[in-house]
Order: structure tokens, then C-alpha cells, then sequence
């Protein structure tokens, strides 16, 4: 697989007629010289030279970009709400990992939330994988401010086994009940990774002690392309036949309200809106209602 070859052609996805309102909107964006970032639960950006009327230009191009689903930013007063507040995710997981001058890689990045964070942690090299070219431009658009070097690829999990490169570290978050395949999505993760390499990695997941998954009939919880929700048992499995020699469960969380909810930053329904309205504890569709196993698996 050419990979440089495909980078580029990924490019021109930028040029699409539903994405180029989006990229006019970043191009369009005010510059400053005073900015001081801090990489908080909130991804403050405070910029000493911004009048009023530039904050409000800022908010206008923002809400070019809704949904905005990955966050919470806040650029001087102004906060954009997003959809799922992924400080609660990060914190969670910050505990588990060490990233100094290693090469990490976030699999499904969205708009970069996790990798800005991640910056702190002074790691050698930081790299965003994920397909969509609108959660690209609003990456490219927080980045406008803080001026990371973070690299951001128009790829997927099926790429990074042929990427210019290994990693010591990959987080897979929120991105393998997406695919029809698990056990081979974990493979490709697996020979992304350098030897003893690590992968965090969290999915949701049906509880018992079988080695069994769930494969919901068309959507669950209101979510179209969601393929398998295994067990605690039967993720390790698809994990040692990945190659992985060990598994370590970190967490289990279901999903609440406080997470994951509606805010004048995305479309108009959430989490409450997929749920049974007379029973929480499952999906309109009948399912159990999701919850999440976080694990790390060591190569």
C-alpha cells in the first residue's frame, strides 16, 4: 500500500462542495501574537490581543463547523459546549499511560481533543488518524491557535499497519465497534506498534462472563454501523488472536448524561434521545444501554 499516494489523493477530499464552507471558515480565521494555551479538562485559549468583536467572529466561523462532538474548547469567554465531554475519558485513562519521548498515535482522533491534551505529556511525536475531513478542518481550526506539531492523516485503522512508521503507544478510542471485523482491526493495531508496544483501546460492551458478543439488527442505540459488542471475555480473546500477549482491564463506565448530551454546539438529539424513555437502562431499539470497557493490550 502506497501510503504517500494516498495521503495525497485524501487531500482533495478538502475540496468536496459540503466541506469547502468548513475550510473557508478556518482560512478565515483572525490572526494574533498573544495566545497563551493551557491543556486543561477544558482546552482554555487565551488571547491577549482578541477584542470583543474578534470573539465573535471567531464564534460565527466556529459554528460553521457543528457538530462539534470532541471536546470542550473555550477561546478567551467563549466556550464551545461539545457534544461529549471528553475530559471525564481522558482522566479516566491519564493514570495508565506514560508518553514522554515516545511515538504515540490516536486512532479515530476526531477533532484532536486527546492529542492536544496529550501534549503535555511531552511525547516525541503525536499523530491523528481518522477519514472524516470535517472533524480534519475543526482540528486544523483549534490548531490555528495553538500552533501544535501535532500530524493529522486523512487515514484509518486499516492504514496505520502500512504507515511510514511504528508506535510505542496507540489509543484506539470509541472506534472498533465501528467495524465489521474486530479481530482483524486489532491485528492491524498490533503491527502498527513497535515491539513491547502498547494500545489503550475502549469499545463498548454487554456484560457477562461468556465469550459471546451482541450484534444488533441495523442500529443500536440509534447508531447505523455499530457490528459487535462483545463481552469482557470475548474482547480478550479477539485480542490474544490478534497477537496481544496480555490484556489488562482498566475501567468499565456506562455511559450517563454528564458525558454525553445535547448542547447548542451539535445536532439536535444524544444520548438521552437513544434511549428507552421508560426504562435507561436500555436503547430504544431494546438493547442494554451502552457502556464502555477501557483495557490496555501489550504486544
Amino acid at each position: 500500500m502506497d501510503i504517500t499516494k494516498l495521503k495525497e489523493e485524501r487531500q482533495e477530499w478538502l475540496t468536496w462542495k459540503n466541506i469547502i464552507p468548513r475550510q473557508e471558515a478556518r482560512k478565515a480565521l483572525p490572526h494574533f501574537e498573544h495566545i497563551k494555551v493551557t491543556l486543561g479538562d477544558v482546552i482554555q485559549i487565551d488571547i491577549d490581543d482578541a477584542s470583543d468583536a474578534d470573539i465573535s467572529t471567531i464564534e460565527a466561523l466556529a459554528k460553521v463547523n457543528i457538530p462539534w462532538r470532541k471536546g470542550p474548547f473555550a477561546i478567551n469567554s467563549l466556550l464551545i459546549d461539545t457534544e461529549w465531554r471528553s475530559d471525564i475519558k481522558y482522566n479516566l485513562l491519564k493514570p495508565h499511560f506514560t508518553l514522554k519521548d515516545k511515538l504515540v498515535g490516536d486512532i479515530g482522533c476526531n477533532n484532536g481533543y486527546y492529542l492536544f491534551r496529550m501534549l503535555e505529556e511531552q511525547p516525541k511525536k503525536l499523530v491523528g488518524f481518522d477519514p472524516s475531513a470535517i472533524f480534519y478542518t475543526q482540528f486544523e481550526f483549534i490548531n490555528h491557535f495553538i500552533k501544535s506539531d501535532i500530524v493529522y492523516e486523512l487515514l484509518g485503522v486499516e492504514h496505520i499497519e502500512h504507515y511510514e512508521h511504528k508506535f510505542d503507544i496507540l489509543f484506539c478510542l470509541g472506534v472498533l465497534y465501528h467495524r465489521s471485523d474486530p479481530v482483524n482491526t486489532l491485528k492491524s493495531l498490533y503491527n502498527g506498534l513497535n515491539k513491547k508496544g502498547e494500545l489503550i483501546l475502549d469499545t463498548f460492551m454487554i456484560d457477562g462472563e461468556e465469550e459471546m458478543a451482541l450484534t444488533p439488527n441495523k442500529r443500536y442505540s440509534k447508531i447505523p454501523n455499530i457490528y459487535f459488542i462483545p463481552t469482557i471475555p470475548a474482547l480478550k480473546n479477539w485480542c490474544l488472536r490478534a497477537g496481544f500477549r496480555e490484556v489488562e482491564v482498566l475501567a468499565t463506565m456506562t455511559t450517563d448524561s454528564d458525558e454525553q448530551r445535547v448542547t447548542p454546539w451539535v445536532y439536535a438529539q444524544s444520548l438521552d434521545d437513544f434511549l428507552d424513555p421508560n426504562d435507561k437502562s436500555k436503547t430504544v431499539e431494546g438493547y442494554p444501554a451502552p457502556k464502555r470497557v477501557y483495557i490496555k493490550a501489550y504486544k
